[in-house]
């Protein structure tokens, strides 16, 4: 998932901090003391997991390789008045493991969503003294409404119940008998699932609403980990068990047959081919067909259909089936309001000759996405095809809605929209469709890395994201040379690595505190100079191939990629994993002296040399991957295709911006949040930040005991994971409409605190000697 651009910077702009080097220990990132230390230390046999026959030392699964597989069909209704859903599903795990199971793991990740979840507990705050009116807009958003799962119902393939247990965001069913080796196991559940407003409750699904000239309202709902999921059982972990704290997942491969009921007008983008297209009008079939071979994508929902149908009003619902084959997850779309458009794009797979690339968009995000979207679906599906291997799926989508940047197995999920001025007139839009394309190819690019190559990124995140902005710093500049991509070893990153600021980049993921550096840009510039400056193209790309296709549709861990990289190339590359991926250090090579011998001695007499003008600066030098690029004669895509960087603020001919769609759209968010800003702005209570430090260095659960002026009491225990980022001093606030008199921590005295004294606030006068 790609993050804010403008969050990433300024964080970067915040580490503008002294050369000092931030030296931190996590076992394998430590080096030796003293004046020695040696960069070529050798890994295997010390810090690398030992291979065995199920994980090579060459960097291929070995000859005993196993994973699970899970198979899924799935009955699910929204319920878009009560924006919810509820879901029936049977499971069928099959054990492809050597080892018996008497129990099975799933992830709730939607459980993040509830009051008390160790997500929403353990989230930290800054430490000023004061806050301000969203800080109040979030509390009082997370007060009003609660997510999660609820009416769980677990039976065997008989229907009778199974007995399970619910932890924060994990299950655990119970089987009524061990599952051995090669055994198979089915089991049903059921469920109903609240779905959040998006722009407040952010997250990785949700829904947007827009407010027509009628009154009325239309949304586009985006559902992503929306049913309970197994997780995953691998020969190096065990049971995936890590707590959901927001981040992403990792989970098993199989197939998926999901039927999806929805209101009879909406239209539906998900995992997945469509299997049942009766649902679609013979004219959208025709259309459809034609779109793949067209060379331009073809409307199959136009403009103007999309816009009637807000504009109507049908009753009943209509069930749309698709089916999804060897993929780890499954995604939906649905509303009344989507323009579609596809085109078909060739690909190098025989298996898969044409991949539909579709966008599924309001219009309100037009013309921009008419022109970029299903575009930059087929550039990136050129480019990482080239790097690696052809995309293994029928089809291959990009949908607009309140969720920023987020993928799936054939679907993406993507925010960028055109900025617009109060009278609707789009601004900015270069800036705009840079980041469009940007964050599609991103996207995209994860359907590579982790959906097809499969990594667990709450144990290493650079695994999914910093491989996959590696990738999608190549395909940006095929897009444009002068895009401005995430990848270029110069600028922030550089500021990034001279701060103190920072973790090595095997660092557990959920513990990172500069995840946007650690987690995107320092890996994939990592990668680039690895290509670029220290491998070469032709050494790196057929090494970084192989690990692609050795990994297809399997389970790598980093040591998977480090020894591919390394056997494939025949070069040892662990002092660039020991300097880049485990350590805090920087480059930094210094040119210190510059001797040339004269005959003659200018200004021997003494005097003072007459200073000339000072010297423009240098020009920044053009990107060394630009110019292999052109090189190689790969030219940009907007240079192909002049009509991509074309004014795109007017519409297009056949359907133009009109004054009332601008009308309309600047309309169309007016009182979105209004009712909590107004409650915010009326707040007369108090939002506490509390401090805390751990002064005896192991972390434990705080439990805090507030008294109010009134006299009542509260108590309230946060998981010992609020110290992940930092365990050494947290902020943690509490909203109350009371007046607290005093907070006791441990009042009970049940964490073996060995100095009460300082539980207390306020802090009790010390006893007279």
């Amino acid at each position: 998932m790609r993050l804010k651009l403008l969050m990433v910077a300024a964080s970067g702009l915040a580490l503008l901090a002294s050369a000092a080097q931030a030296q931190v220990s996590v076992g394998a990132a430590d080096q030796s003391k003293g004046e020695y230390e040696d960069a070529f230390r050798q890994f295997e046999g010390e810090d690398w997991p030992t291979p065995n026959v199920y994980r090579a030392a060459t960097g291929q699964p070995g000859p005993a390789y196993w994973q699970q597989k899970v198979d899924y069909v799935i009955d699910v209704r929204l319920d878009e008045a009560g924006r919810s859903l509820t879901g029936s599903q049977r499971v069928t795990y099959h054990n492809n493991s050597p080892h018996e199971l008497t129990y099975l793991w799933l992830l709730l990740d939607q459980n993040g969503f509830k009051r008390n979840s160790m997500d929403r507990v353990t989230s930290t705050s800054n430490d000023e003294g004061t806050f301000g009116m969203f800080d109040v807009v979030q509390v009082l958003a997370a007060q009003d409404w609660e997510g999660g799962f609820s009416n769980l119902a677990v039976t065997d393939a008989r229907g009778r119940p199974l007995p399970f247990l619910v932890n924060d965001a994990l299950m655990r069913i119970d089987l009524p008998a061990p599952l051995k080796p090669g055994q198979s196991v089915t089991f049903n559940m059921g469920y109903t699932l609240a779905i959040g407003d998006g722009d407040l409750t952010g997250g990785r699904s949700g829904y947007e609403c827009f407010r027509a000239s009628d009154g009325q309202s239309d949304c586009i709902f985006q559902l992503a980990q929306w049913f309970p999921r197994l997780a995953a059982f691998s020969d190096y972990e065990g049971w995936h068990q890590l707590p959901y704290l927001g981040s992403e997942f990792p989970l098993e491969f199989g197939d998926y047959d999901v039927s999806i009921t929805v209101p009879a007008d909406h239209v539906v983008a998900a995992s997945g081919v469509l299997r049942n297209d009766n649902v679609l009008t013979a004219e959208q079939r025709r259309r459809m067909a034609a779109a793949r071979t067209a060379a331009d994508p073809v409307y199959i929902v136009n403009p103007a259909e999309a816009a009637a149908a807000e504009l109507g009003s049908v009753d009943g619902t209509r069930t749309w089936t698709f089916r999804a084959e060897n993929v780890r997850d499954f995604a939906w779309a649905s509303s009344r309001k989507f323009v579609w458009d596809a085109m078909g794009v060739p690909n190098g797979d025989p298996d898969m000759p044409v991949v539909m690339a579709m966008s599924f968009y309001p219009g309100e995000a037009r013309p921009l996405w008419d022109q970029v979207s299903t575009r930059a679906v087929a550039h990136a599906l050129e480019v990482y095809g080239e790097a690696t291997f052809p995309y293994p799926y029928p089809t291959a989508q990009s949908v607009n809605g309140p969720v920023g940047g987020m993928e799936y197995p054939m679907i993406t999920f993507n925010g960028a929209r055109p900025i617009r001025a109060a009278d609707g007139t789009p601004q900015r839009v270069d800036d705009v469709k840079y980041a469009l394309a940007g964050v599609i190819i991103h996207e995209i690019g994860h359907i590579w890395f982790p959906m097809v190559v499969n990594s667990d990124e709450r144990q290493w995140v650079w695994m999914d994201e910093g491989i996959n902005t590696f990738v999608e710093f190549q395909a940006s500049k095929l897009w444009d040379a002068d895009f401005d991509a995430s990848g270029e070893p110069r600028g922030g990153i550089i500021r990034h690595m001279l701060s103190e600021n920072q973790q090595p980049l095997m660092t557990n993921a959920q513990s990172l505190t500069n995840y946007g550096y650690e987690g995107y840009v320092k890996p994939g510039v990592a990668l680039t100079v690895l290509r670029e400056t220290v491998m070469g193209r032709e050494l790196f790309d057929r090494a970084f191939a192989e690990y692609g296709r050795r990994w297809k549709f399997k389970r790598a861990t980093p040591y998977d990629f480090f020894r591919t990289m390394e056997e494939v190339s025949g070069m040892d590359l662990d002092w660039f994993w020991r300097g880049w991926f485990y350590s805090t250090d920087h480059v930094d090579i210094s040119l210190d002296d510059v001797v040339v011998a004269t005959m003659a001695q200018p200004n021997a007499g003494g005097g003072q040399q007459q200073q000339g003008p000072a010297a423009p600066p240098a020009p920044e030098p053009p990107s060394v991957t630009v110019l292999a690029d052109r090189a190689e004669g790969r030219v940009p895509l907007v240079e192909r295709i002049p009509a991509l960087d074309a004014p795109s603020d007017q519409g297009s001919a056949e359907f133009p911006v009109t004054d009332e769609q601008r009308r309309v759209w600047a309309a169309s968010k007016n009182g979105q949040f209004d009712d909590l800003i107004a409650r915010a702005r009326a707040y007369d209570g108090k939002l506490y930040r509390l401090t805390f430090s751990n002064v005896g260095g192991v972390v434990m659960p705080i439990i805090v005991q507030f008294t109010y002026s009134d006299g009542t009491t509260e108590t309230v225990k946060i998981p010992a994971e609020i110290w992940r980022t930092n365990n050494r001093t947290v902020t943690w606030q509490h909203a109350t409409t009371k007046t607290v008199t005093s907070v006791m921590v441990d009042p009970m005295q049940q964490t073996a605190d060995a100095d009460v004294a300082n539980n207390a606030w306020p802090r009790a006068a010390a006893a007279a000697e």
